[in-house]
């Protein structure tokens, strides 16, 4: 298989070494990822707002720490963007929306108040879709500016891409983290359902929202979401399994379960043919591969999924009833035509069909659970093909929308490419197994090339 290899990328995790004894300083790395946002914001249009002075606050502040010996976290001094529907007490919140241009919370969403008092840089507030959701805004894909960097997670994504910054936020509600890393290069970290805290973080779906990372490198990556989990939890729910400052050693898979999902109708030969090639490199290493053509139970649960998932965006309309139909009353046409559609769609809901709607769900996620006895998570695509041209539409979502709608842990690797340009491969695990996929993830990472 032909590995991509994204030649903008930086990492904090690599750069620690030298931090730690003093032979480069925080200051100087985030000067870098300032360099690097200089040449190529205009081009690539990833930040909303830039807080250069505060983020230069923050790495000097760093910088003493480790001169003492006395780093506060794993994550001190690592520069991170902010995706803008992520509340931070000192930058506006604007989600993308003329309606709340200029609009500040006054307070740090829970993530980013875990980043802050781990000392790390928030460097600025990345763009997003409307609300998650809604329109466009106008990033550029980093390695084809006529290409788009995916939604909703776009300016988070372009931005580790273009290598302005280690990591950033974003949210998933269908595929919001996965395609845009997908289409960007970089790694991308969905964690279980309610593994990170999402207090602050405007909502859209709340059995369907996930925060995510996404990084220049898997330990970056993990990095981030691990010091957030540890530091802050998340209310009712457990800690993010094997959360540390680096990923769960590296786990050669026994078994990995292929998905032929419908989205498969939707790719080109070459990404067929990529997606192959990581296919055969795996079953060269000794890893089981089980398919519908060989498990009859696999069939049976692609076929269930495939059946059920149509009800993961009704869930998510229901779901947007507050505080949107408030929004719609108050502002009409100043919200986005695509978060009329939706209100309109749930306002045509029974209590009784959003019941329906969330046993079915609860029903597939057991059948999820039997179905991967046995094997260390699933693989497929993590987009239908690399970033499409133009910027209105941000491509398929058909490959992601699963696990959003299971509340499944999930990665996008950058591990393929299709004619350039980079292409994921997502790696699925069941709920709770988010340090056992990282293993295997980081095993995939180092070995598949």
């Amino acid at each position: 298989m032909k590995r991509w290899l994204n030649p903008n990328a930086v990492s904090f995790s690599h750069a620690l070494p030298d931090i730690t004894s003093s032979k480069r300083t925080p200051r100087e790395f985030l000067e870098r990822c300032l360099e690097v946002t200089a040449a190529r914001e205009k081009s690539v249009k990833a930040f909303v707002t830039l807080n250069a002075a505060g983020a230069r606050k923050a790495a000097d502040a760093a910088t003493k720490r480790y001169k003492v010996g006395k780093p506060l976290s794993p994550v001190d001094g690592m520069p991170v963007g902010i995706k803008d529907i992520i509340a931070t007490a000192d930058m506006p919140t604007q989600m993308n929306c003329p309606a709340f241009k200029g609009w500040q919370s006054g307070q740090d969403a829970a993530c980013v108040a875990a980043l802050r008092q781990g000392g790390a840089v928030i460097i600025g507030k990345t763009v997003t879709t409307e609300f998650a959701i809604g329109y466009s805004g106008p990033t550029t894909n980093p390695f084809d500016p006529a290409r788009t960097p995916g939604g909703s997670s776009s300016g988070s994504a372009a931005a580790v891409g273009a290598g302005m910054v280690p990591a950033a936020l974003g949210t998933q509600t269908q595929a919001s983290t996965l395609r845009p890393a997908s289409y960007c290069g970089t790694v991308g970290f969905k964690p279980t359902i309610g593994a990170l805290h999402t207090a602050g973080v405007h909502p859209l779906s709340a059995t369907c929202d996930h925060l995510g990372v996404l990084a220049g490198t898997l330990q970056d990556a993990w990095r981030v979401a691990s010091h957030i989990s540890l530091t802050i939890g998340s209310p009712g729910n457990p800690f993010l399994t094997g959360a540390g400052a680096e990923p769960p050693p590296a786990r050669k898979p026994r078994k990995l379960i292929r998905l032929y999902t419908r989205g498969w109708t939707e790719i080109d030969s070459d990404t067929g043919d990529a997606f192959e090639e990581t296919v055969a490199a795996l079953a060269s290493a000794g890893v089981a591969i089980a398919s519908r053509d060989n498990d009859p139970v696999v069939a049976r649960l692609e076929q269930e999924l495939d059946d059920g998932v149509d009800g993961a965006l009704a869930i998510v309309a229901y779901e947007m009833k507050w505080p949107y139909e408030d929004y719609i009353a108050r502002f009409g046409s100043v919200i986005g035509e695509r978060i009329h559609g939706l209100i309109e769609r749930a306002r045509k809901m029974s209590p009784v069909d959003y019941e329906t709607l969330l046993a079915n769900r609860t029903r597939v996620q057991e059948l999820v659970r039997a179905a991967a006895a046995g094997a260390d998570g699933c693989i497929t695509l993590a987009a239908s093909g690399p970033a499409i041209l133009g910027h209105e539409y941000t491509g398929s979502r058909t490959f992601l929308v699963y696990g959003s709608w299971l509340g499944l842990p999930a990665f996008s690797l950058p591990l393929m490419q299709v004619n350039g340009l980079p292409l994921g491969v997502q790696l699925i695990g069941t709920p709770g197994t988010d340090g056992a996929l990282c293993a295997v993830a980081n095993w995939m990472m180092q070995n598949l090339d």
